[in-house]
């Protein structure tokens, strides 16, 4: 009879920040973040038409980015220049763990996220 013993290696912590708020499969892919920012995860982020890029989505924009296209999924630091990031364009989302930007509202932006299938609920306390 053997016992199995716990393997020694690397820890990964794990900080939940409660993102995520259903079970419907969460899809993401790659895209460019623009230089000239720093953003968080659950940040909503939109396209600015002209270059395909990524950056933080405000209302008053007029270059395409003023509609959201997706979730940022992790911290991404773009201050030095355009970097690589994964957005969420698909799942169930607590709207109180998103950062929107200057104009943005969970009741602004959520029909048009809908029909991107990003859906945003609203805390469900225990």
């Amino acid at each position: 009879m053997s016992i199995l013993t716990p393997r020694s290696g690397p820890t990964t912590t794990i900080n939940p920040d409660r993102l995520f708020a259903g079970i419907t499969q969460m899809v993401s892919w790659d895209e460019t973040l623009v230089a000239g920012q720093k953003l968080v995860r659950g940040t909503l982020v939109g396209r600015i038409t002209a270059s395909g890029k990524l950056t933080l989505s405000l209302a008053a924009a007029g270059d395409g980015s003023q509609t959201p296209v997706g979730i940022l999924v992790d911290d991404y630091d773009a201050t030095s220049g355009d970097v690589n990031c994964g957005i969420y364009v698909k799942g169930e989302f607590n709207q109180l763990a998103l950062t929107y930007g200057t104009g943005h509202t969970a009741a602004s932006v959520k029909t048009g996220l809908r029909s991107l299938g990003i859906f945003l609920k609203p805390a469900v306390s225990a």
